[in-house]
């Protein structure tokens, strides 16, 4: 599985030689993010001189998206926007790219593999599945999201749909002002590299050259597009179905052992209201556009809550454990059980019918809320991994919190507020 990788900013990563087998010229990538189970990969390339190979079959499912300079697809040339999907184990045109031309390059399911052939009339690999497919992005009309979230604004471009996963390939558009005020988790994956413009967001601003990589399930959000919209390439592993949270909080903590200031014991404990240093952090244009966001899904009858940004308002974190520990001493500490007291030397006995302490809360056990093969199935050791999800049949899955992602080291932004 490839690591939960968070507004990173691409300036971050080294360069190495390209990984494009059997290929004549010169190249230097940087590596995204890598999945060294499976070989999946999301790569950024710049040509330092023109580059080509022949016809072939690659060793994964893989795609060129052309981000400046040109692309030769067989006798196609196509220039900023080209982009071709080559599924595994098909044979593919020649390809070349001019000198200084730049890359997004990705490989799913598979390595760097790529056989020679003489011509697309090779036989394909037994299981094969899809033609490729060639598309100039900059010549398609952009789409209008028909569940846009909370706000229409967004657009999208579809590169390629996976008809037997719904593995999906997109450009997406956020027009100025567009945004979402409620954090979102996801049964699959979701990738994507900034291409122009910028979006305020919690982790950090995505500007161009920007990049995240999610695992299904991590929640993340609020976003704000800036002056001039945004423009992203997104990959999701499957349909990308949103779960959104509102007014969340996460308090955490412990007994720092041996690396407190004074070289003793100290209880540490932060929630994301604390982080936030008593206020908010967000402009009043930010304020003024998520509150747009939140009045439009009330105008439409969609189920939400008041958004409130954190650093205001009551810390709900202590809200609920100061419940907790009312609950717990109105208990004396006891669950539903019989058992008995010494008292004077008499033992008695009594029974207990008040509530466990997270179910008075409305908190459900945890094991309530996996699939039904979560614990069996063959991506038990990943709870990161994405599961097929079907509405109305599958429960929706809980979020998992990552608060500390990978993430850039220089031009990322941690604000606590995005947990």
């Amino acid at each position: 599985m490839r690591p939960h990788v968070e507004t990173i900013q691409e300036k971050d990563y080294i360069w190495h030689a390209a990984e494009l087998v059997g290929g004549e010229g010169r190249a230097s990538e940087r590596r995204l993010s890598v999945d060294e189970e499976d070989g999946s990969s999301s790569i950024r390339i710049d040509f330092h001189t023109a580059w080509g190979r022949g016809p072939g079959i690659h060793h994964a499912d893989t795609e060129y998206y052309v981000l400046d300079g040109e692309m030769h697809y067989g006798d196609r040339v196509i220039g900023k926007g080209g982009y071709v999907h080559a599924p595994k184990g098909v044979p593919a045109e020649a390809i070349r790219f001019s000198e200084g031309a730049r890359i997004l390059h990705y490989r799913e399911y598979g390595d760097a593999g790529f056989d020679a052939v003489d011509s697309t009339a090779a036989p394909r690999w037994e299981g094969a599945r899809e033609d490729i497919t060639v598309h100039d992005s900059a010549a398609m009309d952009w789409l209008a999201v028909p569940n846009a979230g909370p706000m229409p604004g967004l657009f999208v471009k579809y590169l390629h749909i996976d008809p037997v996963s719904g593995f999906y390939t997109r450009l997406v558009y956020a027009q100025e002002g567009w945004a979402d005020h409620r954090l979102a988790h996801h049964p699959c994956y979701e990738e994507a590299y900034t291409t122009e413009g910028k979006m305020s967001y919690n982790f950090g601003d995505l500007d161009p050259g920007t990049y995240f990589f999610r695992p299904a399930r991590v929640k993340h959000g609020h976003f704000v597009a800036m002056e001039g919209g945004t423009t992203w390439l997104m990959r999701s592993d499957g349909e990308l179905e949103n779960w959104y949270t509102q007014n969340e909080w996460v308090r955490w903590g412990g007994d720092a052992v041996n690396y407190s200031p004074e070289g003793g014991r100290m209880t540490w404990s932060y929630s994301s209201h604390d982080m936030a240093g008593g206020q908010s952090w967000r402009s009043d244009e930010d304020l003024r556009v998520l509150h747009t966001a939140l009045n439009f899904q009330k105008e439409q009858g969609a189920p939400d809550s008041d958004y409130v940004q954190h650093g205001t308002g009551p810390d709900r974190s202590l809200v609920a454990m100061a419940k907790a520990y009312d609950l717990a001493r109105l208990g004396q500490g006891h669950g539903d059980h019989d058992h008995d007291h010494g008292d004077g030397g008499e033992a008695h006995s009594h029974a207990h019918d008040r509530p466990h302490t997270h179910d008075a809360l409305g908190w459900p056990a945890p094991n309530t809320l996996e699939q039904p093969d979560e614990r069996t199935d063959e991506h038990r050791h990943n709870w990161g991994a994405g599961r097929p999800w079907k509405r109305g049949v599958d429960k929706p899955l809980p979020p998992i919190i990552s608060t500390l992602p990978v993430r850039s080291r220089s031009l990322g932004r941690w604000d606590g507020d995005g947990m």
